[in-house]
């Protein structure tokens, strides 16, 4: 394996912090090694050293480098598949789901001001709808969030009170949730790991794992050096290549995004004056919101499975315009992609593959909530506190045989198949 450095994205040409942790060389010890430096392992390994555990990160490329470090950068509310969750636990599932689908936005909201982390973060957001069913589903999360008393706004606007706000008038109305929110990806996870390394723990980064030799104590081995920890943490999702058994649980789905050049103050107030992120409810989505510089970030998901940055403008320029056609000429200073992990069932995985080794994966378009989520719930998990995760591991993945191998034909015709859906 070749260890790599960042993608071409804006996040990347705009971090605080370049990270340049050493390579891993020799033998070292640790409480918790925890494999990968998203979201999901740097959450955790803050969660673990804030308990006093010794924790190791080791990471293939840099900290952020996967879709952590290139996502759309928006919180949303919420777990993928939930409601099956909440089924799966009976009477009590509901009131267990609804405190679990917020806390990783807790997570974030306190880290940032603990650890005074510049991530651009701000709130409010707008759930836009293309089709009735959207509407009718939009009241349904309206009505659920009030019966819980969220204690933040949420409206539906009209169609005409949508493009208003937005400048566009792609949509039939809106649902704005100011308890929702979007930040900078990259500076957040980097905050996390420099915070994580401040309470004492330590960080490998340009270092593939090449295996895991279990035991009593686990041995965590890169072809020029190893950790010998108490327990294990695997955090590679989309990325994980290590053990086998997990590679068949879930789909890597590309997604893409472009960057503008900033927009002038009075695009802005055209466009998007109070700031919010966008999103709209389709499986094969588009989503798009102003970068703390005011240039306009806008992807989407789709079946290439390249980083081409001209390919990517040709794909994503024209949905962009559709919505914006006063904004054809401005230039595109970025374009890339990334990789997420999307599981059969929607449902996310956490779990033990050994007695001390646990894995977290499959959040399907949630991620940075529920990384921070997950993080939080590996940490219990390793200290000996295993209810929580125990929800997650009581709904069986669905494993496909060949999925990574096959994963491309397997996500095009699963893309048809959600487009089709998308369409009804």
């Amino acid at each position: 394996m070749c260890a790599q450095s960042h993608t071409g994205s804006y996040y990347a040409a705009s971090v605080n912090h370049k990270t340049d942790y050493p390579q891993l060389r020799g033998e070292h010890s640790a409480d918790v090694c925890v494999i990968g430096a998203g979201f999901t392992g740097v959450s955790t390994a803050l969660h673990l050293a804030e308990k006093g555990y010794k924790v190791h990160i080791i990471e293939a490329n840099r900290v952020g480098w996967g879709a952590s470090g290139r996502n759309g950068g928006q919180i949303i509310g919420g777990i993928s598949g939930e409601q099956r969750m909440a089924q799966e636990l009976g009477q009590q599932g509901e009131k267990i789901m609804w405190d679990l689908r917020w806390r990783g936005h807790d997570i974030i909201r306190q880290r940032v001001e603990k650890y005074q982390i510049d991530c651009d973060l701000k709130w409010g957001y707008l759930d836009v709808a293309i089709k009735p069913r959207h509407l009718r589903s939009q009241q349904n999360e309206k009505n659920y969030l009030e019966s819980h008393q969220f204690p933040h706004e949420v409206r539906h606007l009209s169609a005409a009170e949508t493009a208003e706000l937005i400048g566009t008038e792609s949509y039939i109305g809106s649902l704005l949730n100011m308890g929702n929110g979007h930040l900078h990806p990259l500076n957040l996870c980097i905050g996390e790991a420099l915070a994580a390394c401040s309470l004492g723990a330590t960080i490998s980064e340009q270092t593939p794992v090449l295996r895991i030799e279990r035991g009593a104590k686990a041995r965590v081995i890169s072809e020029q050096g190893s950790v010998i920890a108490d327990s294990v943490v695997l955090a590679g999702n989309a990325y994980h290549l290590i053990e086998p058994e997990l590679r068949n649980h879930l789909a890597p789905v590309n997604s893409f995004i472009i960057a503008t050049e900033p927009l002038n103050d009075a695009q802005v107030e055209r466009y998007n004056r109070e700031d919010i992120a966008v999103c709209d409810p389709n499986f094969i989505l588009e989503y798009f919101r102003l970068t703390a510089d005011k240039r306009l970030l806008f992807g989407g998901r789709k079946t290439y499975f390249g980083s081409d940055p001209e390919h990517i403008k040709g794909m994503l320029l024209p949905k962009l315009r559709k919505h914006y056609p006063e904004l054809a000429k401005l230039n595109i200073d970025y374009a890339w992609g990334g990789t997420i992990g999307v599981t059969v069932n929607r449902v996310p995985q956490l779990g033990k593959l050994d007695d001390n080794i646990f894995f977290s994966q499959g959040y399907s378009g949630h991620g940075v909530n529920v990384t921070h989520l997950a993080g939080q719930i590996m940490a219990d998990a390793v200290s000996g506190t295993l209810e929580t995760m125990d929800i997650f591991a009581q709904v069986k993945p669905i494993s496909i045989p060949g999925l990574r191998r096959l994963h491309k034909p397997a996500v095009s015709l699963g893309m048809l198949y959600y487009r089709l859906k998308d369409l009804l």
